[in-house]
């Protein structure tokens, strides 16, 4: 069932938001060559503790850290680890906080000291097929609508789209209806989009091919190709006029 948040609990989806947020801009800062995926996860949760929140991912269906942290071919869903990150690996990190029992969930891709141009592309392409995707996330449109511009900025510039993954509805559940694909079915148009709702919208961008395959241990989802991956999202708020990123700092 898709829910409308009420007034307060959309408040209570700011805080966890913000410090979602809060939180990724923290691990831009302390990505750099050398730094073990395990010591940006500790980071992260002891800044998620510190501020009043608690690490969604924590626990959630048994994932051991309060980070996805997922490397290079990674696409998502990697576990921390003493790994150290290498100049011009790429990292992903996808946070979850939560307030009060409201959540916040957000992704972004960064480089590891000076990257390949094309490593940067995929990027920059991941971050603009989210807010091509977002322009729609308002009061009337539907969730193909979104799914649609997200795939159509990704293979426009060479790239492809999960399909076995995609975005979600959230608030008390980290994950909730609807689903949120990153490419468009003409077979299913998805629900109409109401104000109240709270979308986590999150375009997962292979450089090669759509195809993947989870890792040995069962969590870490990786290009089938061996090529690089990128993720960007935030939870979105759909409102009376233009939609608002609860999770967007920066």
């Amino acid at each position: 069932m898709v829910t409308i948040k009420s007034k307060a609990e959309i408040e209570y989806m700011k805080i966890a938001g913000r410090v979602t947020g809060e939180t990724l801009r923290l691990l831009k800062e302390l990505t750099k060559p050398g730094v073990s995926t395990l010591e940006l996860d500790k980071a992260a949760e002891k800044y998620i503790r510190d501020n009043g929140c608690t690490p969604t991912f924590k626990g959630y269906g048994g994932f051991p850290g309060s980070v996805c942290i997922s490397v290079n071919d990674e696409v998502i869903h990697g576990i921390p680890s003493k790994r150290t990150l290498k100049e011009g690996d790429i990292v992903s990190f996808d946070v979850g906080a939560c307030y009060k029992g409201y959540n916040g969930d957000a992704a972004r891709t960064y480089g590891v000291g000076k990257i390949s141009g094309e490593a940067q592309r995929l990027i920059d392409v991941t971050r603009e097929s989210f807010f091509a995707g977002i322009k729609f996330a308002k009061d009337g449109y539907r969730i193909s609508d979104i799914s649609g511009e997200i795939q159509r900025v990704a293979e426009e510039n060479g790239f492809s789209v999960l399909r076995e993954y995609c975005g979600h509805g959230i608030g008390r559940q980290l994950h909730e209806e609807p689903e949120i694909p990153n490419y468009k079915d003409p077979k299913h148009r998805g629900i109409r989009i109401r104000p109240g709702m709270c979308l986590a919208i999150e375009p997962m961008v292979n450089e090669g091919t759509k195809e993947i395959y989870v890792g040995d241990d069962d969590w870490t989802v990786y290009t089938q190709d061996g090529r690089l991956a990128a993720h960007y999202e935030n939870t979105v708020l759909v409102t009376n006029g233009e939609p608002v990123c609860l999770t967007l700092i920066d």
